[in-house]
């Protein structure tokens, strides 16, 4: 009999979810805003973390970086693929191997990134061929995180019902999204608390997990979900 209500695909967030690569999305912001005498005060940064780039931007521009939003972006992606370049890929734990045995089980996977889709590419690239069946990328989406589109549009790129997909995220915001969507959203704590987020779950760490063990998660927390949604 085949399964109808089961985990059929996952959709992950990049930055701070598959990779940590928050650390160098800061870097580049600090830089930034010393340049001009700006202070990134620990609000402003969590506020940051997971969303669009051109949201960011126009904050940055509110806090009196004189350029504009596309210079702000192109210059933040720049540093961060720099960045990765000279450092090499800080995966999170537990992620590359999950990613494996969920292609191994022949469950797809979409990334759903703010990032643009250079970087996206770029990080793909040092992971092993097939984990990732499609990217959405934040400079092609019409409403960034916290918006639900960007999930929907992930669902719909690897041809699965939004309702029988696990998101994975490590922001509020994304989580918003995710949630908003009607994804089971999972929330994975990195740089920023997620004790107030819309997850239904929060997860300390994705090590030790495998397409079985999700499979199973996603099983008790659907009815939750689906609840929430009624």
């Amino acid at each position: 009999m085949v399964d109808r209500i089961g985990l059929a695909g996952v959709l992950w967030d990049m930055d701070g979810t598959l990779i940590d690569s928050e650390p160098l999305w800061l870097q580049a912001e600090h830089a930034m805003l010393a340049r001009f005498g700006i202070e990134l005060t620990a609000e402003t940064r969590d506020r940051l973390v997971g969303i669009g780039l051109w949201d960011a931007a126009e904050g940055f521009r509110r806090l009196g970086v004189p350029m504009s939003a596309d210079e702000i972006v192109a210059e933040w992606v720049e540093g961060v693929s720099q960045g990765l370049a000279e450092t090499g890929p800080r995966w999170r734990p537990g992620a590359p191997e999950l990613l494996l045995s969920l292609r191994d089980e022949g469950i797809p996977c979409a990334v759903v990134t703010m990032s643009v889709r250079s970087l996206a590419e770029q990080v793909l690239g040092l992971l092993p061929e097939g984990v990732f069946a499609a990217v959405v990328a934040g400079d092609e989406v019409a409403h960034a995180k916290p918006h639900p589109d960007p999930y929907l549009r992930g669902a719909a790129a690897i041809g699965v019902p939004i309702e029988r997909c696990l998101a994975i995220e490590d922001s509020p915001t994304g989580l918003r999204s995710a949630r908003a969507s009607g994804a089971v959203a999972v929330g994975v704590p990195n740089l920023v608390p997620l004790d107030a987020a819309p997850a239904h779950e929060l997860w300390p760490t994705l090590g030790g997990l495998d397409a079985a063990g999700l499979r199973a998660r996603f099983e008790a927390l659907r009815p939750a979900r689906a609840a929430s949604h009624g």
